[in-house]
């Protein structure tokens, strides 16, 4: 049963029954335009001949009383042929040189020029056969109409039944010259109805091969329009894309007329869309973001616009009235809110000078965009001095993260971690600074994120792990007490780079045990790859590495991570601890995360540790240990030795009687 719909297409299509497309129509005109030049330059020359062949015999023969009889039944038909065939051969090449594209008229010379043929083919094979001749005209122009031209199958056989039913019954009618007697004979009346089968067979295979043709091309049309269109226009949204902008946004800055002092970029970003798309979906997401690009492009017109990246757009337009444009776009976003709260955030820049390159342009707006993000009352931002001397550090770090590293400008600083119980320091965390020659020492915050939006991260966090275990290796070659260092690992390690294999490569390279050195790894990372960040995380503790769970509580998914990872340590996030003297809810939730740790067999951990009172109640609650400004701030290990030289930091007992 299913089968038969099929087949049934297939069959319908096969015999012509099914539409065309235009292109298909057009593909059909024209092949049947070429075929038609041939077609038309044989019966030229083929009538041509014939006229001269028939006058040379009436003049030899002395033939010229019988004139009219000639022109009657020959002449006549000999000029009509010849005249539609004229017509013909000249409207077919006007067509293929492209002087013409009347397809009305193309079409009606066809259908004469074909009919005339058939009829010509009657007419004198009829006289033939009545001198006892074959009927090789007739099968000649049935031949030349049929399987030069391409028909639809059905046409085809309107043309070819009607033409040999009319031709036979005439010839049926006729007095045979072999047999004397009145009628076609039983073995010429198969050999007409096999010759009819074949030229109708031939009929429909050329339709089909003509037909796979030209879906062929239609395809191969289509799929280039598309290529072509998507080259250029954004395939979601529909508006131009990056790849356009740049091309006509720099040919715009560069012309004469352009008034340079009046142009502006503008960077705009759907804010909380990403929570939008969890919400809605991705079909929910994608009619959004159309919804907004329609609406900046009615809300510019006459400017460039396109589609940046995601949920982001770039226009090039004139600054008259570009703010309070953005500010009414801004406004009609969050009108179309339903339960998520979305803002469109806008940034501006306007080149400076002879600057004419349309991506640093769009990423300086960007860069403004970006700065009032989190702003709930601030939706535009012009890209000004205080941005520059932001963006100018941004560039520079993202330019120089290499030479950093092999120039030693980056640094590791230890920040203690301490048992509750004793005070004394159980382990280290390692954090990255950037001693820069130009800036000086950089914090954590003016490169990290920068790194990360580059997807440059993985070679800062490469070179902290080697700077570690050169420091182990240090350490321990001169009689010194190391203890167990954690590693702070983005989530973008796990995409760039092979970040398992690089730790456990650099371990064995300076012979450190696998377990001095942990890996954290932050809640939010663990809900964006889940599924290869379970495989590293097994290979990690497979390797004998332990595995921390870095800010628990600052993400949405806290007990979903829990219950789908195994972990060694749970570190608390600080956020915790703020409000702890006024705010009644902060002990009991940290108390239930410490009882939750231990019945899961994890060691508890609380970060941004400053005062005692917050120290004493952690002990008191059994948290196991404590990291905050109220034992140490992040140190070089020279001052790390120095405090512990002083008696200001000691080290666990445990570290103490090992030497490595």
């Amino acid at each position: 049963m299913d089968n038969k719909p099929k087949f049934t297409d297939k069959m319908l299509t096969m015999l012509g029954f099914r539409p065309h497309s235009e292109y298909v129509k057009n593909y059909f005109y024209s092949t049947n335009m070429k075929a038609s030049i041939y077609m038309s330059v044989i019966v030229i020359v083929l009538e041509i001949w014939m006229i001269i062949r028939l006058t040379k015999t009436i003049i030899v023969n002395n033939l010229q009383d019988r004139l009219s009889y000639f022109f009657e039944n020959y002449y006549l038909y000999y000029f009509i042929l010849l005249a539609s065939g004229l017509a013909m051969l000249i409207f077919a090449v006007r067509y293929v040189r492209g002087k013409t594209d009347n397809k009305k008229i193309g079409s009606a010379i066809k259908w004469v020029f074909s009919l005339v043929s058939i009829y010509f083919g009657i007419k004198i094979s009829m006289h033939d056969y009545a001198k006892g001749e074959q009927i090789l005209t007739f099968l000649t122009m049935e031949l030349f109409v049929v399987c030069l031209l391409t028909w639809r199958p059905i046409v085809g056989f309107g043309i070819l039944t009607t033409s040999y039913v009319y031709f036979f019954l005439r010839l049926d009618s006729m007095v045979a010259v072999n047999t004397g007697e009145v009628g076609l004979t039983l073995g010429s009346q198969i050999n007409s109805f096999t010759m009819w089968l074949s030229t109708m067979m031939f009929c429909i295979s050329n339709y089909n091969k003509t037909l796979s043709q030209a879906l062929k091309e239609e395809s191969l049309q289509n799929v280039n329009a598309h290529l072509s269109r998507i080259s250029v226009h954004d395939e979601l949204t529909g508006i131009h894309n990056m790849v356009y902008f740049r091309s006509e946004a720099e040919k715009l800055l560069n012309y004469v007329t352009t008034d340079r002092d009046k142009v502006v970029f503008l960077f705009f970003d759907i804010e909380n869309f990403k929570s939008y798309n969890e919400k809605y979906g991705f079909h929910g997401g994608n009619e959004l973001l159309k919804k907004v690009a329609d609406m900046i492009v009615d809300a510019y017109p006459n400017s460039l616009v396109s589609r940046y990246s995601d949920d982001h757009f770039v226009v090039l337009t004139s600054d008259e009235g570009c703010e309070a444009n953005a500010e009414r776009l801004s406004n009609e976003v969050s009108c179309m809110q339903d339960e998520v709260h979305l803002q469109l955030k806008c940034g501006a820049y306007k080149p400076a000078g002879e600057e004419s390159d349309p991506s640093l342009a769009c990423d300086k707006a960007r860069f403004a965009c970006n700065s009032i993000k989190k702003h709930f009352y601030s939706n535009f931002r012009f890209y000004d001095k205080t941005l520059e001397d932001k963006f100018q550090l941004k560039q520079y770090i993202v330019n120089s993260i290499d030479n950093a590293i092999t120039g030693e400008h980056i640094k590791v600083f230890y920040q203690p971690v301490v048992s509750t119980k004793t005070g004394d320091i159980v382990g280290l965390e390692a954090l990255a600074r950037w001693d820069d020659p130009q800036y000086g020492l950089l914090p954590p915050g003016a490169f990290i994120e920068i790194l990360e939006e580059y997807r440059q991260i993985h070679k800062l966090d490469i070179c902290i792990i080697d700077n570690v275990c050169r420091d182990y290796r240090r350490a321990t070659d001169n009689g010194e007490t190391f203890v167990p260092v954690s590693l702070n690992f983005s989530r973008l390690d796990f995409e760039l780079c092979d970040i398992v294999s690089e730790l456990d490569a650099r371990a064995k390279k300076y012979n450190v045990p696998p377990e001095f050195l942990d890996v954290e790894i932050t809640e939010s990372a663990l809900s964006d790859n889940q599924g290869s960040l379970q495989e590293a995380m097994k290979k990690l503790r497979e390797l004998g590495y332990k595995v921390w769970l870095d800010d628990f509580g600052s993400g949405y998914s806290s007990m979903n991570v829990l219950k789908d990872y195994s972990f060694d340590v749970l570190k608390i996030d600080m956020k915790f601890l703020r409000g702890f003297e006024s705010n009644p809810k902060t002990r009991p939730i940290i108390q239930n995360i410490v009882n939750l740790t231990q019945t899961l067999d994890m060691i508890s951990l609380t970060e941004g540790v400053e005062t005692r009172e917050q120290f004493d109640f952690l002990a008191s609650i059994n948290c196991d240990r404590a990291q905050g400004y109220l034992f140490s701030k992040p140190l070089p290990l020279e001052e790390l030795h120095k405090e512990l030289a002083e008696g200001k930091l000691r080290l666990s007992d445990e570290f103490k009687a090992v030497q490595h």
